[in-house]
């Protein structure tokens, strides 16, 4: 998370989209840097609202604009399954190496999925206040990323260069036309989410 006080804006970081680059852009030109540990790195927006905003309201009577990037549910997913293939993880609970990405979906799909396929929600880490779908001041498309950067730019008043960090391996992914209606039944508020963003 990285909060600019000037100009009055705070930058959310959901989990695999592409976040992790921006920080390590941006951070020098930050006044609150807050990348480790991952849960407070990660704060989703209701913690967020709970201690960072209050913190702020209290401590100078303002908080800022929240922003934060979304990314397609199914891609978020494909994203987190290459992710959790890597050589390191082999053997352990969260590996995903010997599990077809059909099986990692319909596993999330579960109230309480197995270790491999527990990755969170998009949607609950952006939900708002009284059952709003978004929380945040402004959301951005992840295969959109330009009009984040135009707009961090115009905020900012700086340019912004970015090298791909946090990559997950490479690798095509398909997934069954049953299993992804099944996540779209199973998992609506994902796709509101992301259907949201203009």
């Amino acid at each position: 998370m990285l909060v600019f006080w000037k100009q009055n804006l705070a930058i959310l970081s959901v989990p695999k989209t592409g976040t992790t680059a921006l920080e390590a852009a941006l951070s020098p030109h930050a006044d609150i840097v807050i990348s480790n540990p991952p849960e407070l790195k990660h704060l989703p927006v209701y913690r967020y609202t709970r201690f960072m905003e209050k913190m702020f309201d209290k401590a100078t009577g303002r908080t800022p604009e929240t922003v934060a990037v979304v990314r397609e549910p199914i891609d978020w997913l494909g994203s987190w399954y290459r992710y959790r293939q890597r050589p390191e993880l082999q053997g352990r609970p969260n590996s995903t190496s010997d599990v077809a990405f059909d099986d990692f979906v319909l596993e999330y799909t579960k109230g309480k999925p197995a270790p491999f396929a527990n990755v969170g929600s998009q949607a609950r880490f952006l939900a708002g206040e009284e059952g709003r779908i978004c929380g945040v001041t402004h959301l951005f498309r992840y295969n959109r990323l330009d009009k984040l950067y135009d707009f961090l730019q115009d905020r900012l008043g700086r340019e912004i260069t970015t090298e791909r960090m946090n990559v997950s391996p490479a690798g095509q992914l398909t997934l069954s036309a049953e299993v992804a209606e099944h996540l779209r039944r199973k998992c609506p508020q994902e796709f509101e989410l992301y259907d949201s963003v203009k």
